[in-house]
């Protein structure tokens, strides 16, 4: 049935052996940064389940990309807040804390050189009734000593 070309092996069903289509990854099909064949790579070898779906890897990359995006986003705020070009440990924390839903998400999770969130319970704090009364005490004393220094 040949007509005189030789068929390479190896081809791919491609008669002739013409040039080859450059793949394409799953991820760019996607629109993704995070890389989906890995994911899926570590699904099956995981074994979370007997088998795994073409669409699992897809999602669960997507979902590790948004909330990869949202701290950054986040980190970056609190980093330009603190006037610093570069993002540390800090700024991940005070972007996590200060954030409700992360704060759930991430509740039981210690960030390495992170520290604390700023708090100074109230309890602490001195009371500005009783430094008012004080200040109201003190300035009658003071004007009584104005006129006698007026008078000398």
């Amino acid at each position: 049935m040949e007509t005189g070309g030789k068929i390479k092996k190896g081809a791919g069903g491609r008669k002739g052996g013409g040039p080859r289509k450059k793949s394409v990854s799953r991820s760019v099909k996607a629109g993704l940064q995070f890389p989906v064949g890995r994911l899926g790579r570590y699904l099956k070898k995981g074994r979370y389940a007997q088998r795994v779906g073409t669409g699992a890897p897809v999602y669960l990359a997507a979902v590790l990309e948004y909330l990869a995006a949202e701290v950054l986003e986040l980190a970056g705020n609190a980093a330009r807040d603190n006037k610093k070009n570069r993002i540390i440990p800090r700024h991940v924390l005070l972007a996590v804390r200060n954030d409700e839903e992360l704060g759930k998400l991430l509740a039981g999770v210690t960030i390495a050189h992170g520290g604390v969130l700023p708090n100074i319970n109230p309890v602490l704090l001195p009371k500005k009734m009783a430094s008012k009364e004080k200040e109201g005490a003190k300035s009658p004393a003071k004007a009584g000593r104005s006129p006698k220094k007026a008078a000398v």
